[in-house]
């Protein structure tokens, strides 16, 4: 999804950015947003509190009648294992982070779509449309045309970011349909004690189903309206009498879209872009394992028509759609010796990504990408040691393949072509040292080695205070790094971009507060107070020789915020969860940072109906963000409900759920490869989805 990353903090007025060359640079109209206007960051605090508070209230009366859809109480549910903070389980109140988590019930109760609807119900995570992908903004950073960079996405702790865009997949170009995940970890914060490369703002961990839990077939269709949006899955499930655990699944999805009226500013062009939003999607999974050793296969098949005219391409023309292709393996082992104090886990990995997409400029231009990886990674988890328990590890990643290339169909004397082939390694180690019985110290450090940017160091650093049975404090330092991607480092046409290949690396340092306090056994509150600094900021500058556009370091940028969230359970099954984000981001070039909200307010309430039914009600409010142009897209408040019952009949499930209940307008900022200011999103639509089981 070769997205151009935002110009950043340079001025708009930088000649020679674009790709193509349709209009003068740093010509954007401004649109006024029809979103109404948002209040005061502290008075939507106080009512999001309220709402909190009164909501809850009615829920337990509610849940009263209703029946026990659950089975776990509010202690259970947070002391559910993490595995991607430290690649071993750990009990949250264990993980040097202030650590989330959403489960496959979750997924089910909210009706989400996707992995970006799933995470944005967490504290001080949003996300933007432009009407291709869903873009992560974490904790206040999610600049326009940012490609998600900057947060790492695993399936079963294999990564997805591709080599040649970093890109994280959050919308419907993530390989893994949502029904087959398990739970979602996660970890907001730098990773790269662990990971390296990509976890600078969080890491996702997505933990998929197993054959055992699903015992057998499960079939199910979905249609969404009005988008004409049709999809389809048919998994099979099972633990063999031989202890081989299998699971199997192919889906797909079919939509139309929307017919939309776009303005394509100064093209001077406006007009209905139709049959131009219609969407093809087709998945595989499969997962066999027996004993230590288990193997996995994910494919996503994604075409998307454009009906924005992106990169400023001639507006309203029928193309070939963005098509993106991840395919990725895994084969791990994993035991455990020495009297269970020694964890032996490894694995081998390889992936495979391909992007393809046509632009018009008067004559038709191929932008394809293409890249194979493939490595290994070992690491040994000891407990020999009284009071410590300490990981040590190697990862290696070959990357054989990482091409791009601009061919010009009708003249092919002007196309280029890239080769962007390297590698990396990594070598980690962490001490969780449990200083007394209330006290643990956790130190880790990775030291990563490329053959562009050389070699850095990622530490972590924290401490973890268990007060009281009721009360756990923490005190978190980390630092992680990004190397650039492919195209930020190698892609240069001579016309509109230069190559930089002497670009250095970016790094972000944090500190982190976190307070967890159980109230009683059903009511549970978490603090988090942060700052990050990020240096070395890989934006797009102007090469001074040539007056093109090039991606350059240079700059910081520095975040403080405030994460309140609480989570209460009722013995009748009845389930709320709500945050506030307050968070403030700076700019060095003065004035407010693009794309990002100041306040974030989330609410999810799930409640046992009668007979058998269950309804989830889902709040989200974010503060006004402002365009590229220096115009604000005022706040916006969303509600989806979600009805559904496992009891329709014997093995059936029927899932209703309506997106932006309250039918409301708002819109998201564009990029610099826009001709749009903005983007509007979704008004109201109803899906209904069925399952069977056999």
């Amino acid at each position: 999804m070769p997205i151009m990353p935002a110009l950043l903090l340079e001025p708009l007025t930088a000649k020679g950015f674009f790709p193509r060359e349709p209009r003068a640079a740093g010509v954007l109209l401004e649109r006024r947003s029809r979103a109404r206007k948002a209040p005061s960051h502290w008075r939507t605090a106080g009512w999001l509190a309220l709402a909190l508070w009164l909501t809850g209230s009615g829920a337990a009366r509610a849940a009263e009648a209703g029946a026990d859809l659950t089975t776990l109480s509010l202690e259970q549910l947070l002391e559910i294992p993490v595995v991607g903070a430290a690649k071993y389980e750990q009990k949250p109140a264990e993980v040097a982070a202030a650590v989330r988590m959403i489960s496959r019930q979750d997924i089910k109760t909210f009706g989400w779509r996707t992995l970006g609807d799933a995470l944005s119900s967490l504290p001080g995570v949003h996300t933007t449309y432009d009407r291709q992908y869903q873009y992560l903004g974490v904790r206040g950073f999610g600049l326009p045309g940012d490609l998600t960079a900057r947060v790492l996405v695993m399936v079963n702790g294999n990564r997805i970011n591709d080599p040649v865009y970093d890109g994280a997949p959050a919308g419907h170009e993530f390989p893994l349909d949502l029904d087959l995940i398990e739970r979602i970890e996660f970890i907001p914060g730098p990773g790269g004690a662990v990971y390296g490369q990509n976890a600078m703002f969080g890491v996702v961990n997505v933990i998929t189903r197993t054959g055992a839990s699903l015992d057998g077939a499960e079939v199910s269709v979905s249609y969404q309206h009005p988008n004409t949006s049709r999809t389809g899955r048919a998994t099979f499930g099972k633990l063999l009498d031989n202890g081989v655990d299998v699971l199997v699944s192919v889906s797909g999805l079919s939509a139309n879209g929307k017919d939309r009226f776009y303005d394509y500013g100064s093209s001077g062009i406006s007009g209905v872009a139709a049959g131009l939003e219609s969407e093809r999607d087709q998945e595989f999974f499969a997962r066999v394992s027996r004993g230590a050793w288990s193997a996995e296969i994910v494919q996503g098949d994604r075409a998307k028509h454009d009906p924005t005219a992106a990169y400023l391409s001639d507006p309203l023309v029928r193309t070939r759609p963005y098509r993106d292709r991840y395919a990725t393996a895994q084969l791990q082992y994993q035991d455990r010796y020495a009297d269970d104090t020694l964890q032996v886990s490894g694995r081998v990995f390889a992936g495979r990504y391909r992007f393809d997409a046509t632009f018009s400029y008067g004559s038709l231009v191929a932008d394809p990408a293409r890249a194979d990886w493939f490595g290994t990674e070992w690491h040994v988890v000891s407990t020999a040691v009284a009071g410590h328990k300490l990981m040590a590890g190697v990862e290696a990643q070959d990357n054989t393949r990482v091409e791009q290339a601009s061919l010009d169909l009708a003249h092919p004397a002007n196309d280029f072509r890239i080769d962007s082939s390297g590698h990396r390694v990594g070598v980690f180690a962490q001490d969780e040292w449990r200083v007394t019985d209330m006290l643990t110290a956790t130190l880790g450090l990775r030291v990563d080695h490329n053959n562009y940017t050389g070699t850095s160091g990622s530490p972590r650093a924290g401490l973890i205070w268990q007060a009281t049975p009721a009360t756990t404090v923490k005190v978190i330092y980390g630092r992680a790094h990004r190397a650039p991607n492919a195209y930020e480092r190698d892609y240069g046409d001579g016309k509109s971009q230069v190559a930089n290949p002497s670009l250095q690396g970016e790094a972000v340092n944090a500190w982190e507060a976190v307070l967890d306090h159980r109230f009683d056994p059903e009511l549970a509150l978490s603090a988090s107070l942060y700052q990050w600094t990020t240096q070395d900021l890989i934006k797009l500058g102007i090469e001074p020789l040539s007056g093109l556009a090039q991606y350059r370091s240079g700059g910081s940028i520095r975040s403080q915020g405030l994460e309140l969230s609480a989570d209460k359970v009722w013995a009748s099954g009845a389930r709320l969860r709500g945050s506030v984000s307050l968070q403030d981001v700076d700019n060095p070039q003065g004035g407010r940072l693009p794309n990002s909200p100041q306040t974030l307010g989330k609410l999810n309430l799930s409640v046992p109906l009668a007979w058998g039914w269950q309804a989830g009600y889902e709040f989200q409010y974010d503060s006004k963000r402002m365009s590229l142009a220096g115009t604000d897209l005022g706040g916006y408040t969303v509600s989806n409900l979600t009805l559904g019952t496992a009891r329709l009949a014997h093995g059936v499930e029927l899932w209703l759920s309506v997106y932006n209940l309250f039918d409301r307008r708002y819109a998201h900022p564009g990029s610099e490869i826009n001709w749009q200011n903005s983007f509007e999103q979704d008004g109201r639509s109803a899906s209904a989805k069925l399952v069977v089981r056999f």
